[in-house]
């Protein structure tokens, strides 16, 4: 288990379930990590953790942002059915990738950092998260559509999004669509 998985793991965790009443980040930030660690704790963790937490994460995170901006200019060159297959799929790669880091039983210390603000509707949120007994920094980037939701998360400095769009623009310039969207299918199908 690498460092940068755990973090993201915890990051996406921190943000799966919709925090009811809360306007702000941080406080969205703050009770959606409680609510996380709730329902990963009753789970035996791995596909079953993920199953429970798509669907709630899917609410929480911007998920076709992620994959539109983890895949890049390439996504032009998308059909909208393949731009919502490859949505779909790296929904269910990111959900899968991470929700098998937890350990239940294992709560995470976190510590909510001062916010900045980068744009209109736009902030980056860093935390200190204590896991395992080893510290991890992560940077939520959250837009407000209405309800606050990640559109990016940096564990460790590294960016989700960057991470991925470094490996799928040289899948694209190798194959192009067809190439993506089978290293996306074959991804799934081994986590």
């Amino acid at each position: 288990m690498t460092l940068k998985k755990t973090a993201l793991f915890l990051a996406l965790s921190a943000m799966s379930f919709q925090a009811f009443g809360a306007s702000d980040p941080e406080s969205t930030l703050r009770e959606a990590m409680q609510e996380a660690v709730t329902v990963a704790n009753t789970s035996p963790g791995g596909r079953a953790l993920a199953d429970k937490l798509q669907p709630i994460l899917e609410r929480r995170v911007c998920f076709e942002s992620m994959t539109r901006r983890a895949i890049g200019p390439g996504w032009r060159e998308f059909s909208p059915a393949q731009q919502d297959d490859a949505t779909r799929l790296f929904t269910k790669l990111i959900i899968r990738s991470y929700s098998n880091k937890f350990t239940p039983g294992e709560e995470p210390e976190v510590k909510y950092l001062k916010g900045s603000s980068q744009g209109p509707d736009k902030i980056e949120i860093p935390t200190s998260m204590l896991y395992k007994g080893s510290r991890y920094s992560i940077v939520y980037r959250m837009e407000n559509r209405g309800k606050w939701l990640i559109t990016d998360i940096l564990a460790e400095g590294v960016s989700l999004i960057a991470n991925y769009r470094a490996q799928f623009d040289e899948l694209f310039k190798r194959g192009g669509v067809n190439a993506v969207m089978d290293s996306l299918k074959k991804s799934v199908a081994d986590t």
